[in-house]
This record gives structure tokens, sequence and C-alpha cells, in this order.
């Protein structure tokens, strides 16, 4: 996901010569929600049993697709690619918080010391722009990302693959219609790069990850599975690099390796207290009230047992 995802990035940057911004958004959400709707009903996958569960995948649509896409195609057209990549993806240091309050994921001290180091690499990538829209409408893009991950956690008793598509189809939905509010009837050219460009993000960069990064939102912890979008980033300012000739700063670079030390000390693994090496084992009293002295078991011959050597002690 994260490789795709940060390819998604310069795959942008190649399809908005032929499109509106809000436009490309749309025709994205669109072709995806539409191919996992076909595809669920091919599959004869249940579709949401009741009024709520529609009203949490149209909200889920509006704020992950028609904010949260919208947002982040935007902040692509207004910021150079790499930086875009890093800013979208702050989506770990928003939903710390959010998920304490309401899942009761409480942050560790290694949590809490990457949301700060996490926030300062940001920032550092954010000045970097200077003073453009761009870097804070990627920054929205993420914020919006944690609060469909967050409601994606709310639709746990409904098929991933319907709420996925759906929320996609109906957020596509009003995109377009804020699309053609702002923008007009769209003028695109359906040339073969775009054609391209639009097929691998909305089948690779939105479909398929969606339904992946749902199914995860569900029974991982937030804090922990939203920290490997760090990593998008790295995938992003490298392809630009390669790609499309942008060479980061220092201060962008500055901000990177800061990030990435927040994903190390989210990803460490949590320490546990050892059990004692030979814990005594407690004797009962005797009939006279003292306690008796445990004595070793004799040890039994060796046997085999399949591909085990097991040694009695009775």
């Amino acid at each position: 996901m994260t490789l795709v995802w940060g390819a998604c990035f310069v795959v942008i940057g190649w399809g908005l010569p032929d499109a509106p911004v809000l436009w490309f958004a749309a025709l994205r959400a669109l072709l995806a929600g539409v191919a996992l709707v076909a595809l669920g009903g091919v599959q004869h996958r249940p579709l949401p049993p009741d009024s709520r569960s529609w009203a949490l995948i149209a909200v889920f649509g509006l704020v992950d697709v028609t904010a949260g896409l919208g947002a982040m195609f935007a902040g692509a057209a207004g910021a150079a690619k790499g930086t875009a990549a890093v800013l979208a993806n702050a989506q770990p240091l928003l939903i710390v918080l959010p998920a304490w309050w309401f899942y009761r994921e409480r942050p560790t001290r290694a949590t809490t010391a990457a949301l700060i180091l996490g926030f300062a690499g940001l920032g550092l990538v954010a000045s970097a722009d200077g003073t453009s829209s761009g870097p804070w409408l990627s920054l929205g893009a993420a914020a919006a990302a944690a609060g469909g991950t967050l409601l994606a956690r709310r639709l746990r008793h409904v098929d991933v693959l319907v709420a996925s598509g759906w929320h996609l189809l109906l957020g596509g939905v009003v995109l377009a219609a804020w699309a053609s509010a702002t923008e007009g009837m769209p003028h695109i050219r359906w040339s073969p790069s775009f054609i391209a460009a639009l097929a691998f993000l909305a089948l690779a960069g939105t479909a398929a990850t969606s339904v992946a990064w749902f199914t995860e939102a569900r029974r991982a912890r937030l804090d922990q599975l939203t920290a490997w979008t760090f990593l998008v980033p790295v995938v992003g300012l490298g392809l630009a690099a390669a790609l499309l000739g942008e060479r980061p700063t220092g201060r962008t670079l500055a901000g990177l390796g800061a990030v990435l030390v927040a994903l190390w000390l989210t990803q460490r693994p949590r320490r546990t207290p050892a059990p004692p090496a030979n814990p005594a084992r407690r004797s009962a009293p005797d009939v006279a009230g003292n306690t008796a002295v445990p004595t070793a078991r004799p040890a039994g011959p060796i046997r085999t047992v399949g591909d085990l050597r097991v040694q009695d002690v009775t």
C-alpha cells in the first residue's frame, strides 16, 4: 500500500495537465467506486442493513473522498510532489489523540514522543515550500484521511468491500458536483498517458488499497497501522526526484528524517516484563503447619515422541 500510494503523487502530476484538479479527483473516486460496487454485486455481497449504516457510509464518503481526495489533488497541484507526499500522509500524527478518545487506544510514551517529533518534521517540510497553499491543503487531506480511518471502525458490521465501494461512489458524486460548481464542465484531454494515470490511480491506488486499508483499520491499533504511511513520502520523494527532477531542499530532508524517526518510535516492540527464570514452586504446609521444602524430582529416561525428545519426570 505504501509503495502504491507513494507512486500516486507522481502519477497525479502526470495527469494534471490533461484535466482540471477537482474533476481529476472526482473521476478517480467514481471509477474506483463503480469497480468495487460492481464487484460486490457479482459476488452477491450483502448491502448495508439499515439507514444508519447508509448514513455512516455517506459521512464516510464526504470526509474521506470529497474532502480528502479533493484536498490531496489540490495540494499536489500547488506544491512540489515530494512535499505533498510528506504532508498528505501526516495521518499517523493526527489520529493518535482521537483514537485514544474514541477507542481507548492509549498512546505510549514512545508514541507521544513520535507525535511531537513528527509534527516538528512536518513543520519543517511545510515551511520549506514557502507561503503557497499547497502544503496546507495536503495537511487538510491528511486530517480527512484520519477521519475516514476512524469512521471505518464504526462500519465493522458492513462488508468492507461494499462499504469501500459505496463510500467512494457517494463521495465521488459530491466531489463531481463541487468540481462542476467551481471548474465548470470538464475539459479533459483523453490522452493515453491520462487514461493510464487514471486507471492506476482508481484501481490500484484507490479501489484495491481502500479495501486493504479499511480491513486492517477494523482490527489493528490505529496508531501503529497509520504509522506505516510515513513510508509513503520516502517513495514519493524518491520517485519525484528520479522521474520529475525535483530536488528536495535541506530543510525538507531534515523534516523527512524527523518523520522517519517518528515512525521508528511508533513501531518499536513494546517491552513486557520477563517472567522469572526459575520460579520457586510454593509448597503447601504439612499437618503440623510447617512448609515442606520442595525436593528435586528424579529425572527419568529420555524417549522420542515423533520429532521431540521427552524426558520423563514421574
